[in-house]
């Protein structure tokens, strides 16, 4: 998902926000190598973050590591202080939607080492044999994670995936324009809010939102509770002024939309902007989802792609990610490293209800699944609905 920079009053570091160049892409410019200050020759980036150093530090060859990743979504000092730690280029290409993604890896041809899906997509990966199974003796920063968010029913045993950020997807809303605060996904249906709202460009998230109405599970794989979804959806097309999966908080903060469905850090960022902007976990349930990283089965250069999986993974910079990218954190020693050495940014993620939610909206969440064979039945819900 689209992510953008935040919290930067509260940073006492500076990223800078640069495009990577993709595989065959335009080469980025080299993040600064100059040795930090009082010697040592410790590595530091252009921002001026001194770059931590691996642990451990893993025996690699390669000299490049290809990502398929989401947009926006690293702060800038993880990326140069890998390229300065380990001597390696990273070389990245970017999309706004797993099924954007998922096509371009089925399709073959694309020379990427690790990419970047969200949980319900990662069974149909792993069938279509997309995916290799790590090699857990060579990730030993595996550790740092909480468990809760590891050996999840997507991929018990974590056979192929180490996990990155987390996120929901509920209802926001600007409360200084809105009369009638939505507290449930219902009331998005309702006819005052015609043409006033942003959603997501997720087939999932707006037809499971459509199954939480009528009573039926975000996952089912009945043809006929189908149907109902896709004549209820069909009926909320109106209220809909513009899908964006790129960053639907764009619209929200120039006050073209009033209210609609959003994730975690967009509606965080709107926030930042604007107070009135809150984000309302709906009485049937919110989404839940999580991104995890995968290595693809024709990677050419895992050796750099479990240094990287190690590195970013240490306390002491994937803490990073709170300051630019600020989600649901499953890091456990990102969390410790914030709480002892970067107090403010880490009171300021703890004591947002967006960030930190409260344990009722997790325990009343719906998370998205692999459905199989009804893959083709949602696909044509959305094409046919979004259509109309």
């Amino acid at each position: 998902m689209c992510k953008s920079k935040l919290y930067r009053l509260l940073a006492l570091l500076v990223a800078t926000s640069l495009m990577l160049a993709a595989c065959g892409g335009a080469a980025p410019g080299a993040p600064a190598t100059e040795p930090a200050a009082g010697g040592g020759g410790s590595k530091v980036t252009s921002s001026g973050f001194e770059c931590p150093e691996p642990n451990p530090r893993m025996e690699v060859t390669s000299t490049e590591l290809n990502l398929f990743v989401w947009t926006e979504y690293f702060p800038q000092d993880m990326l140069d202080c890998f390229e300065l730690v380990y001597d390696i280029k990273l070389n990245r290409d970017e999309y706004s939607s797993n099924e954007e993604m998922y096509a371009k890896l089925s399709g073959g041809g694309a020379a990427y080492d690790l990419a970047q899906p969200t949980d319900y997509i990662i069974g149909l990966m792993i069938r279509q044999d997309l995916l290799q199974e790590l090699d857990h003796s060579k990730l030993p920063n595996m550790k740092n994670f909480d468990e809760g968010w590891m050996n999840k029913p997507f991929d018990p045993g974590n056979r192929y995936t180490v996990p990155y950020l987390a996120g929901i997807d509920a209802i926001v809303v600007n409360t200084d324009a809105v009369e009638n605060v939505p507290q449930s996904w219902a009331d998005l249906w309702k006819p005052e809010y015609a043409g006033r709202m942003i959603a997501l460009d997720d087939s999932r998230v707006l037809i499971g939102a459509a199954l939480l109405i009528l009573g039926y599970d975000v996952n089912t794989r009945d043809p006929g509770e189908l149907e109902e979804a896709k004549a209820k959806l069909a009926e909320l097309i109106p209220n809909i002024k513009v899908f964006d999966s790129d960053s639907p908080k764009t619209a929200l903060i120039a006050g073209d939309v009033d209210l609609g469905i959003t994730w975690t850090f967009e509606a965080l960022a709107a926030q930042q902007e604007n107070p009135a902007i809150q984000f309302i976990y709906p009485t049937e349930g919110a989404i839940l989802w999580q991104d995890n990283w995968v290595m693809l089965k024709d990677a050419s250069h895992a050796d750099a792609a479990y240094a990287w999986l190690n590195y970013i993974n240490q306390g002491e910079v994937f803490w990073l990610t709170l300051v630019d990218y600020t989600y649901i954190n499953p890091n456990k020693a990102a969390l410790e490293y914030a709480k002892e050495n970067q107090p403010d940014i880490y009171k300021a993620y703890f004591d947002s209800p967006i960030t930190n939610p409260p344990p009722e909206a997790i325990a009343n969440g719906h998370g998205i699944q692999d459905v199989g064979e009804a893959t083709p039945l949602y696909d044509a819900i959305w094409v046919e609905v979004k259509g109309q």
